[in-house]
């Protein structure tokens, strides 16, 4: 039998998959998606990832595709920020949804998100588009699609993460503590149809696109009315300031 280089490669994602898919992000979240990790469609699944990444250039990079999750584990996630898929520049994309690598100038959407946060809360605008304070703080910035080629938009959009991703907000919709999500645009307001316990709360408006931001998302408030929520509920505000450490 003729072992060729694609059978070799297939095969070592296989192992790879069998002895880390209880341990994909190293905290709460993996007990949490263990039917996903232990499940065959998942595996054959992110084999075309693998091929993906080896055959194109793909952002994020490969050991950030689940930065997200491994920033804001399931039982700090206090809120939900739903972004459609990963920026598609070279350097931009590090895995969390609308933020940008340091030294990276800020994406138009970015923009506007400072934006509004100043309008809402008067934080003064940031320069730099790195989120992870957000994570940190219990943010889960979280991309429906966790992939994309590079200067290729929505081109990995219906390849197979929406099933983990909806997943995803599934979980969080069984969450006891109650859980703040932030819906922007059509594609993240898809995910509404899976949030139905009345514990949570839905902040949704348009897209911070500079071609939707004008319909609905300045003014819409997202940060004051998720800080009031989490208060009214006896849980730590965001400080959504990223310019303090």
């Amino acid at each position: 039998m003729l072992i060729t280089k694609k059978l070799l490669t297939s095969f070592f994602i296989y192992v790879i998959l069998e002895q880390e898919g209880e341990n994909m992000i190293g905290n709460d979240w993996d007990e949490k998606l263990k039917i996903i990790w232990d499940s065959e469609g998942f595996k054959k699944f992110y084999r075309i990832i693998e091929k993906e990444y080896e055959e194109k250039t793909i952002y994020p990079p490969k050991d950030y595709i689940f930065n997200a999750l491994k920033l804001t584990p399931y039982k700090n996630t206090k809120v939900v920020i739903v972004g459609q898929d990963p920026y598609h520049g070279e350097g931009e994309a590090h895995g969390l949804s609308f933020s940008v690598q340091d030294g990276i100038k800020l994406p138009p959407s970015l923009k506007n998100i400072y934006k509004e946060l100043y309008d809402d809360m008067g934080i003064e605008i940031a320069t730099k588009g790195d989120l992870t304070k957000w994570g940190n703080e219990g943010v889960l910035m979280l991309n429906a699609v966790l992939t994309v080629e590079k200067d290729k938009p929505a081109s990995h959009r219906y390849l197979g993460w929406e099933l983990l991703t909806d997943y995803i907000i599934k979980v969080l919709n069984n969450k006891e503590e109650p859980v703040v999500f932030i819906l922007w645009g059509n594609f993240a307001k898809e995910k509404a149809q899976y949030i139905t316990n009345p514990k949570h709360l839905i902040v949704s408006s348009a897209h911070p696109s500079p071609f939707s931001a004008r319909n609905g998302f300045f003014g819409s408030k997202p940060f004051s009315k998720t800080n009031d929520f989490l208060k009214k509920n006896k849980l730590k505000e965001i400080d959504w300031n990223i310019n303090t450490k």
